[in-house]
């Protein structure tokens, strides 16, 4: 299956407007945002767990890196809420679950092979820093010098330049925001390749993205089976 896979084209996605389809667990359904594989893949979806349901043990071979949207987000390490954010890299494993259901942001298979650094960060927790003009808030999630991994608050009715070297990754957690033509909302998502900057404005109630700034597949990326 090969879904957005082209990487030299800019792409926007909006989820909210996609079927759900079932994954291999019971009440676990997904909206594929990109992938490169079947069931073991290279992806990038939105995952909606319904109430008591539970994905069986699995191991990241090339990495799981998540946000939460909604709900509350389990498995056997603890609860994160809605606005946690976390890595789990090659090696890992975990069986995930929701006790009330939840949706989630999930990147598979897109880590750098030797990336082994575990991140919990539950909802407000990471380095604040300086925003960009445009911002009123900015909090660092990751970064390794590979990649920067970031929430930011975008101002009311602003314009947004997001400025793009090694190429971009923006997923609306709320508010909205247009991009040209197009009006993205909660849960739409875009891709830019290195040297397309980001050229946004904000809706009248602002914005919130999860912001990913790195190669779009990074050159050393953990190998599929």
């Amino acid at each position: 299956m090969r879904i957005n896979d082209d990487l030299t084209v800019p792409v926007i996605v909006h989820a909210g407007q996609l079927p759900w389809t079932p994954s291999p667990a019971a009440g676990v359904d997904r909206r594929m945002l990109f992938r490169i594989g079947d069931e073991v893949a290279r992806a990038t979806s939105i995952v909606r767990y319904a109430p008591r349901s539970v994905f069986p043990r699995h191991t990241h071979g090339g990495g799981e890196e998540i946000v939460v949207l909604d709900g509350v987000f389990q498995d056997e390490h603890g609860d994160y809420p809605a606005g946690s954010y976390f890595r789990n890299p090659p090696g890992t494993s975990h069986v995930p679950a929701s006790k009330d259901g939840c949706t989630i942001f999930v990147r598979l298979w897109q880590f750098r092979d030797s990336d082994r650094d575990q991140i919990v960060r539950r909802p407000a927790e990471g380095r604040r820093i300086e925003p960009r003009s445009e911002a009123a808030s900015a909090i660092e999630l990751f970064d390794d010098g590979f990649e920067n991994v970031r929430f930011e608050n975008w101002a009311p009715g602003s314009p947004v330049t997001v400025e793009n070297a090694r190429g971009l990754e923006m997923l609306v957690l709320a508010g909205s925001l247009s991009i040209g033509d197009q009006t993205l909302i909660a849960q739409s998502w875009a891709r830019l390749p290195a040297g397309q900057p980001l050229s946004a404005a904000t809706g009248t109630d602002g914005a919130k993205v999860w912001l990913r700034d790195a190669p779009l597949l990074h050159s050393d990326v953990s190998r599929l089976p």
